[in-house]
């Protein structure tokens, strides 16, 4: 057979910018950086390739990079609503909430009917405290667009905060109904009916979840959570590594919106101990997430090693400049692998994904040097409690008895101090745990 004859052209710039877009939207990242590249070789301040560079770039987690591109695109052209709103969205993620805010104001100065810029606002007036304007913030989101799912959802994490349940449960019903199969707006709304007392509906959810996404490690997680059933004795690796991975771009905000406290404690406790030389420890820090414990055990750090699941928090964490090392790995298989490796070994809300803690402690013990602490924070149980001493909570995270945390750590070898304390704020109410302080 012959081949008809192919004509072919040069794209114009206009044309090669609407391509890279298109490949950023499949997923197909390192083409469209490479046509970015190519694109901004030959027009360097094109406005709109600086912009999609910025998003891919932020995409790719390089926060800086992308910050430094979309407000070159916006000093270029300084009208666009949809370029502020992606600003925000890039300062929000590395935890700039005052500029974020700024940003999305500036968005909807410039276009009033910029619905996710309305939702994106409200995330962050609550987050920094005020709710009756981010409950405005997303009912003009809604009222611009009845179908904006995120900003149902949204809405009902505010009410559910504000202990409006009924309310939230009637806004993630909504969100499900606009966006059915969508993992977070599902298991929110299970967790309404758990705590409106109707744990019938929420398993209804968990079973319709798991007919559609059998092996989906959250729905069997919450689901375990919900019904008491199968409980495991900890969250499975795929649970915890798709759950961070999901909102990694989000989770500083949101714990900012949380009051959080877990690593202003582990550092305390550390104080507390008079750990105060300065570049002279070795120091661990198991399931560091983002780097929120960063600041508060650097300084006291020769080599500071950082271990986490997720590659998304690892990402954020990477960008902190703290850490020497940062190693994607389960925790106890890390620990389990170096012995007597480390002066200091601190986890900050990482062990409440945990219930059984005999092997964590037992490897942590085997990790530290004689004389070494290993310093963490975990949930109280209240109520009562099985003699497992730890219970699965419905919110997926487990929570231990003083007893039994005193008995794990002892048998591990490790002589514990445990102090009470709130870690944060959670429906409008503190969250009461403990802060572990355990000497080898």
């Amino acid at each position: 057979m012959e081949r008809p004859d192919v004509t072919t052209r040069e794209l114009t710039v206009e044309e090669a910018i609407s391509v890279a877009i298109l490949l950023q939207q499949h997923d197909r990242l390192a083409e469209a950086g490479t046509l970015y590249q190519e694109i901004l070789g030959l027009v360097p301040d094109h406005p709109r390739a600086l912009h999609y560079a910025g998003v891919l770039a932020h995409q790719q987690g390089r926060t800086d990079e992308a910050l430094a591109l979309v407000e070159r695109s916006l000093a270029l052209d300084p009208d666009r609503a949809d370029g502020y709103n992606n600003l925000g969205i890039i300062l929000q993620s590395s935890g700039r909430l005052t500029g974020a805010i700024d940003a999305y104001t500036r968005a909807i100065a410039l276009d009033l009917a910029h619905a996710n810029a309305h939702s994106n606002l409200g995330v962050l007036l609550r987050a920094t405290g005020r709710p009756g304007e981010a409950e405005a913030s997303y009912r003009r989101a809604i009222a611009l667009d009845p179908e904006h799912a995120d900003a149902h959802t949204n809405l009902g994490i505010l009410l559910n905060g504000l202990g409006r349940t009924k309310e939230a449960a009637e806004s993630f019903c909504r969100a499900i109904t606009l966006r059915p199969r969508h993992r977070e707006t599902r298991r929110l709304m299970a967790m309404a009916h758990c705590v409106l007392g109707d744990a019938g509906a929420a398993l209804r959810i968990y079973d319709e979840w798991l007919e559609e996404s059998p092996a989906d490690p959250v729905a069997r997680h919450m689901r375990a959570a919900c019904s008491g059933e199968d409980v495991p004795s900890r969250a499975a690796a795929e649970y915890v590594e798709t759950t961070f991975d999901s909102f990694a771009a989000n989770f500083e905000a949101k714990l900012e919106q949380l009051s959080y406290r877990a690593p202003a404690l582990v550092g305390a406790s550390l104080d507390d101990a008079e750990v105060t030389a300065a570049k002279q420890l070795d120091v661990l820090d198991i399931g560091c997430g983002t780097g929120l414990c960063g600041p508060f055990i650097a300084r006291r750090a020769r080599r500071l090693v950082g271990v986490d699941l997720s590659d998304g928090m690892l990402a954020l964490a990477r960008e902190k400049h703290l850490y020497d090392e940062l190693v994607k790995a389960d925790l106890t298989t890390y620990l389990q692998g170096v012995r007597h490796a480390f002066d200091v070994i601190v986890s900050a809300d990482a062990l409440v994904y945990f219930g059984d803690l005999q092997d964590v402690a037992a490897a942590a013990a085997g990790a530290l040097r004689p004389g070494g602490l290993f310093v963490f924070t975990l949930e109280a149980a209240v109520g009562e409690l099985s003699a497992a001493g730890y219970r699965l909570e419905t919110h997926g995270r487990y929570s231990h008895t003083r007893q039994y945390v005193d008995r794990i750590l002892a048998s591990a070898g490790l002589q514990p101090h445990v102090a009470h304390a709130e870690l944060r704020m959670e429906a409008g109410a503190p969250v009461a745990g403990f802060v572990v302080r355990a000497r080898r």
